[in-house]
């Protein structure tokens, strides 16, 4: 795959590992179409009216359009009673021609993260958040990844980036990112078969583990944490953070910062993600595989 060079080192660009994803389930797409089958279909929820959720929602619908999916969104005031958005779930879950289904997070605080996950059934659970598709993950039977680690797994393996025996740290440890991520790591999967170590807030010498580091995945919502001091000579780098920085230089009047101080880690790695550009681009690319697997999961047990 084409890569891009930055000072020695190599981009692990999200545009162009997305775009060969996209391309190939666009393909796919239009086959199923030729053969006389339905296009998958993605249903959205979004509650309230956070920034940062519009826009993901808006990427993922324009996703689906490009790619030849069906989507449908639905939007709900962020002041609405948890059962009616319960009751919307259920809705999509009975509904037969909706093969997908997410709830986009954050909800407002009144609501029960762990509910609304718990609601969408687990054959719909595109995200990968169900406990159900996390247990099977963690057995490494058939599942519904989380669309970032996925997203990252798809990455490390359009690039061909060498895993068998490495050292990998992760930082964070969330039930989106940095669990499921330092499981998928620890697999039999070509793009895995690294010796994991979970890092997090209350780990003693952060920068001791990640310093042993052969790949490091930073995933705590940190503006710049890791620094070049943290890194050694050679490692890759994965970015997970996207953080919303003020900045009255920009038009918009803030920054995305990722958790990796980009302008002096880039210099020390052989491969490392940029902020943005890069692993949230895959994760889009993830949730549309996760899409197409759905579709397919239904129709082979029609």
């Amino acid at each position: 795959m084409r890569c891009t060079t930055f000072a020695g080192m190599q981009i692990l660009d999200g545009k162009v590992a997305s775009t060969a994803i996209v391309a190939k389930l666009k393909e796919e797409t239009a086959q199923r179409l030729a053969a006389g089958k339905k296009a998958p279909h993605l249903a959205a929820i979004l509650v309230g009216s956070d920034g940062a959720s519009e826009t993901y929602v808006a990427s993922k619908v324009r996703h689906c359009e490009e790619i030849g999916f069906r989507s449908t969104l639905v939007r709900l005031a962020s002041d609405i009673p948890d059962i009616e958005l319960l009751d919307q779930i259920e809705r999509f879950n009975q509904n037969d021609d909706v093969d997908g289904l997410l709830v986009q997070l954050p909800l407002p605080k009144h609501i029960s993260e762990a509910r609304v996950i718990e609601a969408i059934h687990p054959s719909k659970d595109v995200d990968g958040f169900h406990p159900v598709s996390v247990g099977r993950m963690v057995q490494g039977l058939p599942s519904f990844v989380p669309a970032t680690p996925y997203g990252i797994m798809l990455m490390l393996e359009q690039f061909n980036i060498p895993t068998t025996g490495k050292h990998a740290v992760v930082i964070g440890r969330s039930n989106i990112v940095g669990r499921p991520m330092s499981i998928l790591l620890s697999t039999q999967q070509p793009h895995a078969n690294c010796t994991v170590t979970v890092c997090h807030s209350k780990t003693h010498d952060l920068g001791y583990f990640t310093r042993q580091a052969d790949l490091v995945v930073a995933a705590l919502g940190k503006p710049e944490f890791l620094k070049a001091d943290m890194v050694k000579e050679g490692a890759v780098v994965i970015d997970v953070g996207i953080t919303r920085v003020p900045d009255a230089t920009k038009k918009k009047g803030f920054a995305l910062k990722g958790d990796v101080d980009f302008a002096n880690v880039a210099p020390k790695c052989s491969w490392i993600t940029p902020v943005p550009g890069g692993v949230g681009l895959m994760t889009i690319g993830a949730l549309m595989t996760n899409t197409m697997e759905a579709c397919k999961r239904r129709e082979s047990i029609a």
